[in-house]
């Protein structure tokens, strides 16, 4: 029996249509873990997918604009559990459940997250998805940081300015951590303790 909402309206199930479009998107997912986004062609990820070149061509325009709608459904999820670690309790247990829900995230989709770092330059589509990610994640955690006693203005020490900051630290670290192949842990413990420092201590 499909699920109804809180009106008793079903939920419609998937199409045909996406069904196809997200086996498309995992199979790029596959193969941009496997070649990497430069050697990747869109060959490969109709085969992987199981269809032909021209049907592809159907749901996507290029490789790169699978890629781009690839950055946006990871990037819409590490988003919302951003937005969820907010409303897990006081600030600080927020921005620990927040990085520890970033560092899964890294672990679990490092290579479309290197790929929107590497790519976001060039591929205004990608970039314009990276950049509005970064900048949400930067606001939802404003939030906590305000809520935590930090000053809410636009000075240079307050809250927009330090979580921002620390936002564009944090995604440059696991970054650089994945594409290093280091620890995850051990990078979310030292960006936790930078994070927990600066709402503890930049206070008026």
């Amino acid at each position: 029996m499909r699920e109804t909402g809180a009106k008793g309206r079903r939920k419609s199930a998937p199409t045909k249509g996406d069904l196809r479009e997200r086996a498309i998107l995992d199979a790029a997912e596959h193969q941009l873990g496997a070649a990497g986004p430069d050697s990747m062609t869109v060959e490969m990820i109709a085969s992987a997918a199981g269809i032909s070149r021209a049907a592809f061509y159907f749901y996507f325009a290029s490789k790169n604009d699978v890629l781009a709608a690839l950055v946006e459904r990871t990037v819409s999820v590490l988003r919302a559990d951003i937005d969820a670690a907010d409303a897990v309790g006081p600030p600080p247990e927020a921005l620990r459940r927040g990085v520890e829900r970033t560092a899964r995230m890294w672990r679990e989709h490092g290579s479309v997250m290197r790929a929107a770092v590497e790519l976001a330059p060039t591929v205004p589509a990608i970039g314009e998805q990276w950049r509005a990610a970064v900048a949400a994640i930067a606001d939802i955690t404003r939030r906590i940081a305000e809520r935590a006693g930090l000053p809410a203005d636009d000075s240079p020490i307050g809250a927009r300015a330090i979580t921002t900051t620390l936002t564009w630290m944090t995604e440059r670290s696991f970054y650089e951590t994945s594409r290093t192949s280091g620890s995850l842990e051990a990078t979310a413990e030292t960006l936790t303790h930078l994070w927990l420092t600066a709402i503890r201590g930049s206070g008026r």
